[in-house]
């Protein structure tokens, strides 16, 4: 076969393969989420005259053929290992591993962002607590803080960004616990912090809010607790978000007699439940086993409380894992989440009288505040 029947035998091939993928992306099933990168997938555009003359239907197809691209997954895994591999990338998607440990470029610092932050607990602050609340602000480091100084990445001054909000939210009393975290206190592949790692965390926080927890009593704080392993493996959120295969990890989980038998209700959802969400354990994010994940707006009652002291824990994520360590000093504890419930709604439901409050939120968030509302 001459060369000129050859080309043409490739370019016959390739052109095939490429109908073949185009009719896929047209006809075959179509999934509305990416489990693996825990996101929406674009959906097929109206096909109307003023959307192909203007452009946006040829634009809004060319997204949707790139998420639903046959074999989508295993040709971003093809691609982050070529980055990686042969042409020595030091980060995919913006995630890089380090050590066995995958983690986000967070960089730079961004201080009008801090600045939004702080005015939305400036005004949670004037709307709702007054003289008789204890208020609190602590702030958790990326796990990229502990990463990118061994790795050589990219990494924002986190002892800057702490320094910024303790003086931005000068209302509240700072509580420092970056010093005893490090890097094997998170998840391998995932953002957020291991529970059974930072009862020493629950103790200081505890503490400087004045309850005695268990380790202020003369007893070791993790003692108090058996730990518990979830049965389905752990693929965190930067396994998809990499592409890279990244192996999966466990989830251990920590039981007392507070945890195991406090009610848990969900004002979003108008349900009771339990501090560990068990079918959880087996979805698209088993770290959601903590409290059912980011919900809004949720109640800790505990049915072996010694004081009649309540906790309004303003958080993000990070908060589902710490909030059950915390249950021990309080009669009640209120969890919000302000980046999914406006602000001006939470006076039908919280009574914030005498109540000691803490503004609990990573860097992660701090520094992308727009998702506050």
């Amino acid at each position: 076969m001459d060369s000129k029947k050859k080309n043409l035998t490739v370019c016959i091939l390739f052109g095939l393969l490429l109908a073949v993928a185009f009719l896929a992306c047209l006809f075959l099933p179509k999934e509305a989420t990416s489990d693996s990168e825990r996101r929406k997938l674009a959906a097929m555009p109206a096909f109307t005259l003023d959307t192909v003359l203007s452009g946006r239907f040829m634009s809004g197809f060319e997204t949707y053929t790139q998420d639903h691209f046959p074999f989508r997954d295993q040709f971003r895994t093809l691609k982050a290992l070529s980055a990686t591999g042969l042409f020595h990338r030091q980060d995919n998607n913006g995630i890089y591993v380090s050590d066995g440990f995958a983690a986000a470029v967070e960089y730079p610092l961004n201080e009008s962002s801090l600045d939004r932050a702080a005015g939305r607990f400036q005004y949670l602050y004037d709307k709702y607590l007054n003289g008789s609340n204890r208020v609190f602000l602590s702030v958790i480091p990326d796990k990229n803080c502990f990463l990118a100084r061994e790795s050589g990445h990219l990494s924002m001054d986190y002892a800057q960004l702490e320094s910024l909000m303790a003086q931005k939210v000068g209302f509240a009393d700072y509580i420092s616990i970056s010093d005893l975290l490090e890097r094997d206190d998170y998840y391998r592949t995932d953002t957020h912090w291991r529970q059974e790692r930072i009862t020493d965390v629950a103790e200081r926080l505890g503490q400087a809010m004045g309850e005695r927890l268990a380790a202020a009593m003369g007893v070791e704080h993790s003692a108090q607790y058996d730990t518990v392993t979830a049965d389905a493996p752990f693929y965190g959120v930067y396994c998809g978000q990499s592409a890279l295969p990244l192996a999966p990890e466990s989830i251990h989980y920590l039981i007392n007699d507070a945890i195991r038998d406090c009610t848990v209700y969900d004002y979003q959802n108008n349900r009771t439940g339990t501090v560990y969400d068990m079918e959880r354990a087996m979805g698209k994010d088993p770290y959601e086993i903590f409290l059912s994940g980011s919900l809004s707006l949720i109640t800790m009652e505990n049915p072996y409380a010694q004081s009649g002291r309540e906790l309004v824990l303003f958080r993000d994520s990070f908060g589902s894992s710490i909030a059950p360590l915390l249950l021990s000093g309080y009669s009640r504890i209120t969890l919000v989440d302000i980046r999914y419930i406006q602000p001006d709604y939470l006076g039908q439901f919280i009574d914030f009288e005498n109540c000691d409050v803490l503004f609990l939120y990573s860097s992660l968030v701090l520094n992308n505040s727009d998702t506050l509302k």
